[in-house]
């Protein structure tokens, strides 16, 4: 996985409404909102590409572990969703007042996999480093060039 490597993204927009191009190496994307936010809907939106990558690296984590340990896992199906909630109203949260951002995740493990496998496979899939990245504190250093 290339989560130990410095990543390079250029995203490119202008005035005229959300639609982004994106630029991440070699490959080419664009992110939009949909139609009912004002955008034109020619792309995922900025929640739905970070859902991607939390998505992507939670497979990817659970898929080399498996394969590592010659499991029989065959497929791996990750299904998230973003909200915003109430503090108040989640209690393993340090935070307790305000709104807070909440992602909730759903892996469905393929395979004839003993009950202690999908165990372990479920506990690694917090181990991911964009999961690991995402719970951390983050540190954005923005300036003008």
């Amino acid at each position: 996985m290339a989560g130990l490597t410095a990543a390079h993204v250029i995203v490119r927009g202008d005035a005229n409404g959300f639609a982004q191009k994106l630029e991440l190496g070699s490959h080419h994307l664009i992110a939009d909102e949909p139609t009912s936010y004002g955008g034109t809907d020619t792309g995922p939106s900025p929640y739905d590409l970070l859902l991607a990558a939390l998505g992507a690296c939670t497979s990817m984590t659970i898929g080399l572990y498996a394969r590592k340990r010659s499991w029989p896992l065959a497929g791996i199906t990750v299904s998230l969703h973003h909200s915003k909630i109430h503090a108040k109203d989640c209690e393993e949260c340090e935070t307790k007042e305000g709104r807070i951002d909440r992602i909730e995740m759903e892996i469905h493990l393929e395979g004839a996999l003993s009950d202690e496998q999908r165990i372990k496979l479920m506990e690694i899939a917090d181990k991911c480093p964009v999961h690991q990245t995402l719970t951390s504190e983050i540190n954005i250093k923005t300036r003008a060039v």
